[in-house]
């Protein structure tokens, strides 16, 4: 018997585990590329800086571990991906990489989705979350 409403809904959407791991890779590319591009070719002001490498991460770090890959991995990797274009950005003009603020609120984003995906997890799926 198929389980209904929200809470079915949710588990449904939570396995489709290829879509993640597809937006995950499209996430990260999307990243790379804003990231990497050099500075006169940006938007001369972006807003909240911080805030867009926090949102940015969360989505990543989230996209990994809905696509299977253990929560604890998802943040190092995230985080890890993070760290590494900042410091890519080091030779590309006008851009100053190895900010530790922006490595700093990378890995917040990340920790942060992380936090919240297990908390869903553990609300979708309760003590199975533990085990497993």
């Amino acid at each position: 018997m198929a389980e209904g409403g929200w809470r079915g809904g949710l588990r449904r959407l939570h396995d489709r585990r290829r879509l993640w791991a597809a937006l995950a890779v499209v996430a990260a590319l999307v990243i790379a590329l804003g990231s990497l591009t050099p500075g006169e070719e940006m938007p001369s002001r972006l807003p909240w800086d911080k805030l867009s490498h926090f949102v940015g991460y969360a989505g990543l770090a989230g996209l990994v571990g809905l696509a299977g890959v253990r929560l604890p991995l998802a943040l190092l990797l995230a985080a890890g991906f993070g760290g590494v274009i900042e410091f890519a950005q080091l030779p590309v003009p006008g851009r100053s990489g190895g900010d530790w603020a922006d490595i700093l609120a990378n890995a917040l984003g990340a920790g942060a989705a992380v936090l919240l995906l297990a908390g869903l997890r553990r609300l979708l799926f309760g003590a199975q979350v533990l085990r497993s």
